[in-house]
């Protein structure tokens, strides 16, 4: 009797590829998020702004928006607020804009990245699978990345790292 050995090759192959665990969480919904942002870069021909949000356990928050043309950032404009003790209202500490000329004059505020970028880094850094953290992965902006990052276990405040996206526009 003749033993074909190519089945059982094919058969442990496929095996060990369905067992092999992804190193990346959130994956399908990644996909589908990534796909959205390519068809919204078509249409908007890779010009749209958006605005990044922070907010701190003490009181902080901040917003960054980010103009983006032809691929390339072009201008950002930045306000740092603080709630006011003992109310539910903010008040702006710092606000600035900067554009072609001048971006990158100020440290404050999100880098100066285009949303290729943040897909890039949402795929090889925040929601790469970790034993020791949580993953978040939202795509409420149309399809689109809104939230996403990875808190370690154990830390207390602002432990946030990754990006959350308040609207993303066309120009």
């Amino acid at each position: 009797m003749k033993l074909n050995v190519y089945p059982v090759i094919l058969v442990l192959i496929a095996s060990l590829l369905i067992s092999c665990k992804k190193d990346m969480e959130f994956g399908d919904d990644y996909s589908k998020s990534e796909k959205a942002w390519n068809g919204f870069k078509a249409y908007s021909g890779n010009s749209y702004r958006y605005m990044v949000a922070t907010a701190s356990w003490a009181g902080t928050a901040s917003e960054t928006i980010m103009t983006v043309k032809d691929g390339h950032v072009i201008a950002r404009s930045y306000v740092q607020k603080e709630r006011i003790p003992g109310s539910p209202d903010f008040v702006t500490r710092t606000q600035w804009e900067e554009d072609a000329a001048s971006l990158g004059s100020h440290t404050a505020g999100a880098g100066l990245f285009t949303l290729d970028d943040i897909y890039s880094s949402a795929k090889n850094d925040w929601l790469k699978k970790r034993d020791n953290a949580k993953t978040y992965f939202e795509a409420n902006n149309h399809g689109m990345i809104s939230s996403c990052g990875y808190v370690e276990d154990g830390c207390a405040d602002d432990c946030f790292r990754g990006i959350s996206i308040g609207f993303i526009e066309t120009l």
